[in-house]
């Protein structure tokens, strides 16, 4: 879990000096000075900012400027949490789901996260989707599911453009379209999410709401696996086998090469 980097944002709170702080503090973290950071969080913390208690908790869970300890995560994400922070809630779901410093209790992570969902937490509407679509560990129910994806695409969470392609696609709670999912695959694609490029892919293999395109399709798929989509798997044989060898393996250099050239951050 990359918890600063994908979990903490500015503090939305009014007082000015307060922003200014949580600017410092925020500025501090992201020249990796955690400890100017931490004391800048200390102090608003006390004071009773949520925002600024979700941050040490996320020192705490990663080891940021701290010895990493799960039991300060939970307590400081607990308090943030019942302070209303919809981050804080989601990073504690985060650690109830996988049993990190607490017992293991899908239930209660299941909660937190439809709190800091309908609080519009993108990330958490997005893992409430998932759990809902998987009905594994709370109810099954593709109506919810699909409601909560929408949501977190209008803010650009691919993962779950992928999931809705899914849907469309396996006619969850709606009926089939496949040119529905094919266009939220692409979407997602765009935005960088292998599963979303890996299904696009096929779905330019199978003609499946797009145009047979063996190119394009081979290309993906590549793409795709080389950015850890197990999806990838079932289709790149067939789409590998649908053009002529020497073509196949320009295609696959070509993305090599992409790869290769894209900069390090």
């Amino acid at each position: 879990m990359r918890w600063l980097n994908r979990l903490m944002t500015k503090t939305s709170e009014p007082d000015d000096d307060i922003a200014t702080q949580m600017a410092a503090a925020y500025a501090a973290s992201q020249q990796g000075d955690y400890q100017r950071a931490l004391e800048l969080w200390g102090a608003l913390a006390h004071a009773g900012v949520g925002r600024a208690q979700n941050n040490i908790g996320a020192c705490f869970a990663e080891g940021l400027g701290v010895e990493r300890d799960a039991a300060l995560a939970v307590k400081w994400l607990t308090i943030a949490a019942e302070s209303g922070d919809p981050v804080g809630q989601r990073n504690l779901a985060a650690l109830y789901f996988q049993g990190e410093g607490v017992e293991q209790d899908y239930a209660r992570a299941a909660d937190l996260y439809r709190t800091a969902a309908e609080a519009g937490d993108a990330q958490a509407q997005d893992m409430l989707s998932w759990m809902l679509l998987e009905g594994e560990v709370i109810p099954f129910d593709a109506v919810e599911a699909r409601r909560w994806a929408e949501l977190a695409a209008e803010q650009n969470v691919a993962s779950s453009m992928t999931r809705l392609g899914m849907i469309y696609h396996n006619a969850l709670s709606v009926e089939r379209d496949p040119a529905l999912a094919a266009l939220w695959w692409s979407r997602a694609a765009e935005h960088g999410d292998a599963d979303g490029q890996a299904m696009l892919g096929a779905a330019h293999h199978l003609s499946a709401g797009v145009p047979r395109d063996p190119v394009k399709a081979l290309s993906l798929l590549v793409t795709a696996r080389a950015n850890g989509s197990a999806l990838a798997d079932r289709f790149i044989d067939a789409a590998r086998a649908a053009l002529p060898e020497r073509m196949a393996a320009e295609i696959e250099r070509n993305a090599a090469a992409d790869r290769m050239a894209e900069p390090v951050t």
